[in-house]
């Protein structure tokens, strides 16, 4: 007598037929997903990292050329400052159109970003989903916050595609060019886009299915949590941005 092997089937590195699954078909792939009960989160955080570094690339080449092509523009008062000082700027000007600023802290920023944010936001979520009465895991949760960002993936595509076309980088990501630059409205537009509601329907969905929520409990888990988050991302850019700072160039949004 044979006894048969109940194990479960091997997970596959690279799942592609579940990445045209969870875009085109998310119900029946969410409950596939649930019924596996195991991590299958690498398939689109590996799509991420690809499409995120490839932003990156195109962007830090774009500005690279740009500075190549273009005179280096001097600060009001240039004539009165000291040689030393002007050494200095000039320095400053040449280090910033370096691999390095165009391309490593960009890439570090946009990274981290990302899989950090991942898994802050998986934790919030499952939080959230427990206190409404969700079944799931923090296991389920990080499945489900990898394969919901799916959309970003395209987006990042056709951002790189428009501006290898273009020949110029986005100066107004998303809806941000409906505010005026460097404002609380104008990073909170910068993150709200049709992908970006993709992505909602996606985590409601997911959620919903995977952790056994109502559908009402699951939109407004999502709600509250990415609400809280897409502020806080905010804020940090505004004040990023108040100090200077420009390294990381991708929020997880």
């Amino acid at each position: 007598m044979t006894i048969p092997n109940s194990s479960p089937p091997p997970v596959r590195r690279f799942d592609l037929p579940r990445v045209l699954a969870v875009l085109f078909r998310p119900r029946a792939a969410f409950s596939e997903m649930a019924s596996e009960a195991r991590a299958v989160w690498s398939t689109p955080m590996i799509l991420l990292t690809i499409t995120a570094a490839l932003v990156v690339i195109v962007r830090g080449y774009l500005q690279t050329r740009a500075a190549m092509m273009g005179a280096i523009e001097l600060p009001l008062g240039w004539e009165g400052w000291t040689p030393d000082m002007q050494n200095s700027y000039m320095q400053a000007q040449q280090i910033q159109q370096g691999p390095v600023y165009m391309y490593v802290m960009p890439l570090f920023g946009s990274l981290t970003a990302l899989w950090l944010g991942w898994l802050a936001l998986a934790a919030l979520l499952h939080l959230g989903s427990t206190l409404f009465g969700g079944r799931g895991t923090m296991q389920s949760a990080l499945n489900v916050v990898g394969w919901a960002s799916l959309p970003f993936a395209l987006r990042d595509l056709l951002r790189a595609a428009y501006m290898l076309l273009a020949q110029h980088t986005i100066t107004s990501p998303s809806l941000s060019g409906f505010a005026s630059s460097g404002g609380l409205l104008y990073h909170l537009l910068a993150r709200t886009d049709l992908f970006f509601l993709w992505y909602l329907i996606l985590l409601i969905l997911g959620f919903a299915i995977v952790d056994s929520l109502p559908r009402g409990k699951a939109f407004a888990n999502t709600f509250i949590v990415v609400a809280l988050s897409l502020l806080a991302q905010a804020w940090l850019a505004v004040f990023a941005s108040n100090i200077g700072g420009g390294g990381i160039q991708r929020p997880f949004f």
